[in-house]
């Protein structure tokens, strides 16, 4: 016969689940158990080892091969369908006859529930620290901590690829090139490869790969990188990494020479500040960007027309204190024009 008692532990448990719920809702907090399946097919886990019998600490099993949607991060039910099992363990317990071992896979340095999701979930109600159990561990290279989610975790995983593949953390190992969102690290290959063969165009030759990672981090990335520490961008943006404002400047530069028809010839300082405007976390920031996004678009074109300018007749070279300035679109096209006319007369 299950006891009131049983009854009385599983009903706060649940109460705590749906607070739980609430507060991790607010605040962002992981709160789901991870799929075992889905990080072993990530990670693409094979190599694995049996460790027999340990004291595992339950607050670093964060995930469940085919229970992880019944219990929460912290293992309390989230739904009524397991509480006659649960019950049934909270009995036991609390007869003094402890909880049998449970099995967990290992990866990295949490584990993942095989069998024993109900013990797990009653021990950590009791307040339990630690539990036996018998464990397999999976060989990773990729560390994985009871804080992450299968986000945090693909992003390890990126991280860990593009330093094999490109050796940028061997090549200049002060780089600190950390990205918060998945995707970032195969746009800055891409990025990598395109600089690579901008290179290659320029000198009509092939050049390894490790000068052009060097060339793109030295040329590319960090000037971007000082003109964000400059602007101070990062204060509009203190959950984000100087690196995701590079991507975000990579992504934001194409669509805003497309929509201006001036391939490559957006500045970085006018790209950064639009960026700034349209995602900054800043409520005051963001209505300021509203007010002035027209008027910026309206400009960019004059601006993109005076790059040009001083591109093809070199003038900034020439004549670095020119002053030339126009402030109605043609007015460079009308120069340049002239400056052609002059060169005929005078050849």
């Amino acid at each position: 016969m299950l006891t009131p008692q049983s009854r009385t532990e599983f009903t706060n448990a649940r109460q705590r689940a749906f607070i739980e719920e609430w507060l991790n809702f607010f605040t962002g907090r992981p709160n789901d158990l991870l799929s075992f399946d889905e990080v072993r097919d990530k990670l693409r886990l094979q190599d694995s080892a049996y460790k027999g019998l340990q004291e595992i600490e339950l607050d670093k099993i964060v995930g469940s091969t085919g229970r992880y949607r019944d219990f929460n991060r912290a293992f309390l039910p989230k739904n009524d369908q397991t509480e006659q099992r649960w019950r049934r363990i909270s009995q036991v317990a609390s007869d003094g006859q402890g909880y049998p071992p449970i099995e967990v896979y290992q990866v990295g340095d949490v584990y993942f529930v095989r069998d024993g999701n109900h013990r797990v979930s009653v021990a950590r109600a009791n307040k339990a620290i630690t539990i036996e159990a018998y464990v397999i561990e999976y060989k990773t290279s990729v560390p994985i901590s009871k804080n992450d989610n299968l986000d945090t975790i693909l992003l390890k995983l990126e991280r860990a690829s593009f330093f094999d593949e490109t050796g940028l953390d061997q090549i200049r190992p002060a780089q600190d090139v950390v990205f918060t969102e998945p995707g970032r690290y195969q746009l800055v290959k891409e990025h990598i490869a395109f600089h690579k063969y901008l290179k290659e165009t320029d000198c009509g030759c092939e050049i390894p790969y490790e000068e052009a990672i060097a060339s793109w981090f030295d040329n590319v990335y960090l000037p971007i990188i000082e003109l964000i520490r400059q602007k101070e961008v990062l204060k509009q943006f203190p959950e984000r990494s100087e690196a995701d404002l590079y991507a975000w400047l990579l992504l934001h530069r194409a669509e805003l020479e497309e929509k201006v028809h001036a391939l490559g010839h957006v500045a970085d300082d006018a790209l950064l500040d639009e960026v700034t405007r349209e995602k900054s976390g800043n409520p005051f920031v963001r209505l300021m960007g509203l007010f002035h996004r027209n008027l910026d678009l309206e400009e960019l074109p004059l601006r993109v027309e005076r790059a040009k300018f001083l591109e093809a007749t070199k003038l900034d070279e020439l004549r670095p204190n020119h002053g030339i300035e126009c402030t109605e679109p043609g007015c460079y096209q009308i120069i340049n024009e002239h400056i052609v006319q002059n060169c005929d007369r005078i050849q």
